[in-house]
């Protein structure tokens, strides 16, 4: 919002206070006196308004714009930012006083990317949820593939973006299409820190040869698509698996190392079905 505009929401305003306040309108910490107020993206408010929202939580006390008395207001505050409040106040960015007055409990919710395994439970929790919104549009719950592909994206628009996904899938009818035209490639999300072209070329040429076997009937026309998955899922665990060994199962420092989350490991781990080996 204009910075004017929010503050006649927060604080309302009087009758004649401006040009087009041909009425009363009472603020948002008028009408939630007793109750809560969230802000959300809270990083966003401009400075004076900052200062103004730092006196109504240390007084109780605002003053409506265009008017000369005061109105006392008990309000719970909860506020949101996908800001680092931190180094916006070091940067001058956001007041140190508001910062420490709202900062009494803080709850941090990691992105999307570093807890996929909430994925499958808010597809499920929004595919309920738009059975309304799109009354006229069915779509089958997604395959253990697609929700593979999802968990294994970075998210960088998080939950607002897996929304989005969900909703252009049900409207195109189609899991495979709602997520191709997003561009969402279910990449593995490794990336080993040394050249790794000597040990995928190897994994490769591995694959390719165990699939030239002339006595299998499936010989003559094998899936190119369920080969890739096979060959994509060896090298994962291949290279999973000498990160781990290297570090001597230091996950923490081999996610590190692979550029993927702590909990994107151990989902990997747990899926590839890798286990430590004990050297003697």
């Amino acid at each position: 919002m204009p910075e004017g505009l929010l503050e006649s929401e927060l604080f309302g305003f009087e009758r004649g206070a401006f040009t087009g306040a041909e009425r009363k309108m009472r603020g948002k910490f008028e009408l939630a006196h007793k109750g809560v107020l969230f802000l959300d993206e809270i990083g966003d408010m401009p400075l004076s308004l900052q200062a103004k929202l730092l006196r109504v939580l240390q007084s109780g006390e605002f003053t409506p714009l265009g008017s000369e008395k005061e109105v006392t207001t008990d309000v719970w505050i909860i506020a949101s930012t996908n800001q680092d409040l931190g180094k916006n106040v070091k940067k001058g960015l956001f007041r140190e006083d508001l910062y420490y007055r709202l900062n009494i409990i803080r709850i941090f919710i990691p992105p999307l990317r570093e807890r996929p395994e909430d994925i499958p439970l808010l597809i499920d929790h929004y595919l309920t949820n738009y059975k309304t919104q799109f009354e006229n549009k069915k779509i089958p719950n997604p395959s253990h593939n697609i929700i593979k592909r999802l968990i294994l994206y970075d998210w960088p628009g998080n939950v607002r973006e897996l929304q989005n996904v969900l909703k252009s899938c049900i409207v195109l009818g189609s899991w495979e299409k709602g997520v191709d035209d997003l561009s969402i490639k279910g990449k593995p999300g490794v990336t080993p820190t040394s050249d790794p072209k000597g040990l995928d070329n190897a994994l490769i040429v591995g694959n390719l040869l165990d699939l030239k076997d002339e006595n299998s009937p499936e010989h003559a026309s094998f899936s190119l698509k369920k080969s890739t998955e096979n060959i994509t899922k060896r090298i994962e665990k291949e290279l999973i698996s000498f990160v781990l060994d290297k570090t001597g199962w230091n996950r923490t420092k081999a996610s590190k190392i692979l550029k993927i989350s702590y909990k994107t490991l151990l989902y990997k781990i747990s899926e590839l079905d890798i286990n430590r080996q004990h050297k003697l």
